[in-house]
């Protein structure tokens, strides 16, 4: 897999940044034009490169305060005919489906994470699926309202933040989380308190549903698959596989959790309720744990740049400058 790197940086340290990127494994081809950028003013340089090799070079980058006095952009042609590509591929160590691009990661999750009002909109709209299906005891809309539901953006987010010791990623998450399902719940709860007197179910449909009953028994398999689910989300987010989350989506069981929540508590089923608010929280623990554990063992696995070689880079760049 390639990746193209537009490093847009002041002229007086493209000297250093093109000697790190020709230096760099899996390096396919350089190229600088000089002078190209206007704002800021200095040259574009144009890496094409393993993607395993991205990482080692964008920590470079990092060291050298590249994102603060210009700009790396990091885009994935989809299709590269070079003999010279395909040898820095062989070249590079690993996979490139293995690579983790960590600032693609904390992206990624960022965006998925936030408070916004799409994201609401898909919450509650899962979570009146999740009660309609509880209710008429139909696993197909329980089953949907999973695939709806987009509460694994900010569970993910939850926990790159906690690996990558970011607060404000990790605030976004916890709001996203704190305030998306109350609210959810909440919407499902008014539903089903105006359904009751409208003969839409009756009073005593949580005693004749049999296709509902594992939402509220949670046992071991429940945090067991959540951790198997969060671990196979992860992956799919750092190996850029989306097909892979809706399976994650359906694995489990949050949003019906929390729509069954809801409509127990209007029906006086406090002891269901109580059991479907434990799976609600074994579910959302056990894929945060899980993506920690996912995201604590690339970090282990990944070579890193050292802080002497990130010192060693700054001084030459200062020299250069001077």
């Amino acid at each position: 897999m390639i990746v193209q790197l537009r490093i847009c940086v002041p002229g007086e340290l493209s000297g250093v940044v093109l000697e790190s990127c020709a230096g760099e494994v899996g390096v396919a081809e350089v190229a600088v034009d000089k002078g190209a950028s206007v704002m800021p003013a200095g040259d574009v340089v144009e890496v094409l490169l393993a993607r395993e090799s991205v990482e080692g070079l964008v920590e470079k980058l990092h060291a050298l305060d590249v994102q603060k006095l210009g700009s790396i952009a990091i885009t994935m042609p989809d299709l590269v005919l070079s003999d010279r590509a395909d040898r820095a591929e062989a070249e590079a160590p690993g996979e490139g489906a293995d690579a983790v691009i960590w600032d693609e990661v904390s992206r990624q999750s960022g965006e998925d994470s936030r408070l916004t009002w799409s994201y609401l909109t898909f919450l509650v709209l899962a979570t009146q699926l999740a009660a309609i299906g509880i209710v008429t005891d139909s696993t197909i809309a329980i089953v949907g309202a999973m695939a709806v539901g987009p509460e694994f953006g900010p569970l993910a987010a939850l926990a790159v933040a906690l690996v990558r010791r970011q607060r404000r990623l990790g605030r976004d998450a916890a709001l996203a989380l704190g305030i998306g399902f109350p609210a959810a719940m909440l919407a499902a709860a008014l539903t089903a308190w105006l359904s009751v007197p409208l003969g839409l179910f009756p009073a005593d449909t949580l005693d004749r549903g049999t296709a509902v009953e594992f939402i509220y028994h949670p046992g071991p398999y429940s945090l067991i698959v959540a951790v198997l689910a969060g671990t196979a989300g992860m992956l799919s987010v750092i190996s850029r596989r989306s097909t892979t989350l809706v399976g994650v989506f359906i694995s489990v069981t949050t949003v019906p959790a929390a729509g069954f929540v809801a409509v127990a508590l209007v029906l006086g089923e406090y002891q269901k309720a109580a059991g479907s608010a434990l799976q609600l929280f074994l579910n959302l623990a056990g894929i945060v744990v899980s993506g920690v554990g996912v995201l604590l063992f690339y970090r282990l696995v990944t070579k890193r740049l050292s802080p002497e070689a990130a010192l060693r880079l700054r001084r030459k760049a200062g020299r250069q400058q001077r």
